[in-house]
């Protein structure tokens, strides 16, 4: 299995494929007056709204948003907001608003609302580029007037503290997989954890915040010839808490990211009652990136696809919509 996931990995990473492309032959004030007339005197036809929305690349929305502004003289998330509501609202307005914009309310979201949701956290400052990272920072300074970093300190301690503003910082080497210098960082978490009493937190933060995740597949299986040890088993057996959940998370989603969000959707549905914020999130941010692999990987993984999932646990326009971006 680890083999096989390995494979998918190098091969997914390189070539993934959004369900949500660049629509061909789009036109912003064709879309924005669609939109408008949609929505305009009694009632509103979701119909309209769903088929454009799910159909457009996020960059493409942001210019129908300029479009609709521009040629009614009003803010289309507001007339959005005020047309429709619950769940379906909510992922209208987060396919709506800017990647990077949506990715700072996320975060801003899980360290100021009641308690903070550590996976959630780790979930986008793992997963997004240097670039990205730079941009939600930058947003999230403008939208709160103050640094991510800032708050991230304030609301987290210890050592899983110390992981988020190393992710944070968004430095992640871009350098091709090498088989000498994944040997040596192998060694390197070996004689940090197994191999002495306690463990040395910094050099497993160093590493794993530092290395590109093909360069850390190379060290995860150099790891497993010294020690005969899977990372993991490793991660278990010296950390605990926070920091353990982190660095797993940190070590799934550089082993595969298909299978690592097939996983988040999953648990997002799962039980009773759905977690329809991380539903929303996990459908919004994967539909331009690798929302096909993911979904073939969830039917690997749970022997049902995603979209049967959904339409188990959600219902209305919001069950149509998050279909239609998935699809």
């Amino acid at each position: 299995m680890a083999e096989v996931l390995e494979a998918l990995a190098e091969m997914t990473l390189s070539n993934t494929h959004g369900t949500v492309r660049e629509h061909p032959g789009f036109s912003a004030q064709h879309d924005a007056e669609a939109m408008r007339k949609a929505m305009k005197g009694l009632g509103t036809n979701e119909k309209t709204l769903i088929e454009i929305i799910a159909n457009r690349s996020n960059k493409q929305r942001q210019a129908i948003r300029e479009s609709y502004k521009q040629a009614f003289g009003r803010d289309l998330m507001k007339d959005i907001k005020s047309e429709i509501g619950g769940n379906f609202c909510d992922l209208a307005i987060a396919l709506m608003e800017p990647s990077a914009l949506f990715d700072a309310k996320c975060l801003y979201g899980a360290i100021k609302g009641v308690g903070t949701t550590e996976t959630t956290l780790v979930e986008i400052l793992a997963s997004r580029t240097n670039q990205q990272i730079k941009e939600i920072r930058e947003v999230y300074k403008k939208e709160h007037k103050h640094e991510l970093e800032k708050d991230i300190t304030g609301d987290t301690s210890g050592d899983f503290k110390k992981l988020l503003v190393s992710l944070n910082n968004g430095a992640r080497d871009g350098s091709p997989p090498n088989e000498e210098h994944a040997k040596i960082d192998a060694e390197s978490l070996y004689k940090a954890g197994e191999k002495k009493m306690g463990t040395d937190e910094a050099t497993f933060n160093r590493i794993l915040c530092t290395r590109s995740f093909g360069q850390l597949r190379e060290i995860f299986r150099q790891y497993k010839k010294i020690s005969k040890k899977d990372i993991i088993k490793a991660i278990e057996s010296e950390f605990s808490g926070d920091i353990e959940m982190a660095l797993k998370m940190v070590v799934r989603m550089a082993e595969c990211p298909p299978s690592f969000f097939a996983k988040r959707l999953h648990d997002s549905m799962k039980g009773a009652g759905t977690k329809d914020d991380a539903l929303i999130r996990l459908v919004v941010t994967r539909s331009e990136v690798d929302m096909v692999e993911i979904k073939e990987r969830f039917q690997a993984m749970y022997k049902s696809s995603l979209e049967k999932f959904i339409k188990g646990d959600t219902s209305g326009d919001y069950e149509k919509l998050l279909l239609a971006v998935i699809s």
